[in-house]
């Protein structure tokens, strides 16, 4: 997902949305190492999202209080 599109997501959303992104990069990771993985840069892709996540969340609480 784009920035922007993080933006507009409740503080709620985003910790939903972290869950999900969590729950498929381990079973990315889990698919990668039985060799079943189609797309490795997916990972990648995930830990970046994840971390994008998280700034947009601690950028939202800083403004809240």
């Amino acid at each position: 997902m784009k920035s922007s599109e993080l933006r507009a997501l409740t503080i709620e959303e985003l910790k939903q949305k972290e869950q999900d992104m969590r729950k498929e990069l381990f079973n990315l990771k889990f698919r990668l190492a039985t060799g079943e993985v189609e797309n490795p840069k997916r990972i990648n892709t995930l830990k970046k999202g994840i971390a994008r996540v998280l700034t947009i969340a601690s950028e939202k609480l800083k403004i809240k209080s």
